[in-house]
């Protein structure tokens, strides 16, 4: 089995597709490819060149991450599983705090550390990279270089943890999805060790009338179903046109989910089931 992530090795990315393939039992059966960017994960999933992909998808301070959720909505690819990381950034240099000129760090991280960047490094350039594992290693080469990462990408390129736990809250945590192509068979026999069963699904109301998401969310309500997320994000149709993004406890299997969701179906425009999975967390 191959699965695909986020690279280079040392990202959060990395740590949760390792910590997935732990708790799914396969760490020896399977290898890693790490691809420069989000986008180059799902490709890699669509066309075959690996199984499995691992994505972020959600940070409790900086919300979701677009992409995947758009992505997710355009192309045919299945969740089968999450896992839920503590997310712990450590700035990272050759050189010594005095000596740093320029700051590197996904954008993610860097606004997960802006209070941090503004008291600390103030008059410091700040440039955006594909991971916090890049990062690190581009400040491999420069003293003048800092990175913010974790501390295995510290490990990873032999740099120097000059300062631990910069994110500016302490309860930091990304979730990351495992997601494969929607004409393979998913395997549900590992549960064992899951914090929750989960469902997430895409809605889109379309022709927008008063009620109208007040009605699909009373198909749950009404079931006793709880809803452990819902966002909406632009169609890209037009200007206050949404899609819905829900995440409910619960299988497919389940037979008021099944019975909701076909209730759903007649009063939208579309409906996308992305895939019922098992979620884990992982320690710090």
């Amino acid at each position: 089995m191959i699965v695909g992530v986020l690279g280079p090795a040392g990202s959060y990315s990395d740590k949760a597709a390792k910590g997935w393939m732990e708790k799914q039992g396969i760490t020896g059966k399977a290898s890693l490819l790490y691809y420069d960017d989000i986008t180059d994960t799902f490709s890699a999933v669509i066309e075959g060149r690996t199984d499995i992909g691992i994505v972020p998808i959600e940070n409790s301070i900086e919300g979701s991450v677009g992409i995947t959720l758009d992505l997710l909505l355009e192309t045919d690819v299945t969740i089968i599983g999450e896992v839920v990381v503590p997310i712990k950034h450590c700035l990272l240099s050759k050189g010594k705090i005095s000596d740093i000129r320029i700051i590197l760090s996904h954008p993610q991280a860097l606004a997960q550390c802006r209070q941090f960047i503004r008291t600390h490094f103030k008059d410091v350039e700040i440039r955006t990279t594909g991971s916090t594992s890049h990062a690190a290693k581009l400040a491999n080469e420069f003293e003048e270089m800092a990175a913010i990462a974790s501390k295995e990408s510290a490990e990873a390129y032999g740099l120097n943890v000059l300062m631990p736990n910069i994110q500016d809250r302490e309860q930091n945590h990304t979730r990351f999805i495992a997601i494969q192509r929607t004409d393979r068979e998913v395997d549900e026999s590992n549960t064992n060790d899951a914090y929750v069963r989960k469902t997430s699904i895409i809605a889109y109301i379309g022709n927008d009338r008063a009620g109208s998401l007040y009605e699909i969310l009373g198909e749950f309500a009404k079931r006793n179903i709880n809803l452990t997320r819902i966002e909406s994000r632009p169609s890209k149709r037009s200007l206050g046109d949404y899609l819905f993004y829900i995440d409910l406890e619960g299988s497919t299997s389940d037979a008021d989910i099944r019975d909701a969701l076909y209730h759903i179906e007649s009063k939208v425009s579309m409906l996308k089931v992305l895939g019922s999975y098992s979620g884990y967390r992982l320690e710090s």
